[in-house]
């Protein structure tokens, strides 16, 4: 049985994911304008605060998870692919993550110092 798909109904299935993009970025904008305003008011009210962020702590974080996921994904891509250029998709992050790791530990030594 052959099914013939409308032009309308062809139009729709490509106007879907654009509109779900433009919302997304007028919901990211709308967020980013009125967190401006909130920052500038606190400013001028002379009750902003800079947010604390701890480097270390992320940088342990992110390293320990990039570097489980790389490693992950390049185990498994070598058995599936083998030597191929698809096995970057897990080299990358593994070795992100490695570097995050080195991050954390020369500056915690550096910090113990």
């Amino acid at each position: 049985m052959e099914q013939i798909t409308s032009a309308a109904a062809q139009v729709l299935i490509a106007v879907i994911p654009i509109v779900g993009i433009v919302m997304g970025a007028v919901v990211v904008f709308f967020y980013l304008l009125w967190r401006y305003r909130q920052r500038t008011l606190l400013i001028k009210a002379g009750h902003y605060s800079r947010p604390d962020f701890d480097l270390l702590s992320f940088s342990l974080l992110t390293g320990l998870l990039l570097g489980s996921v790389g490693l992950t994904l390049t185990i498994f891509l070598a058995v599936v692919t083998g030597p191929t250029y698809g096995l970057l998709g897990g080299i990358i992050p593994l070795s992100m993550g490695i570097g995050l790791l080195a991050y954390y530990v020369i500056k915690r030594r550096e910090r113990a110092k």
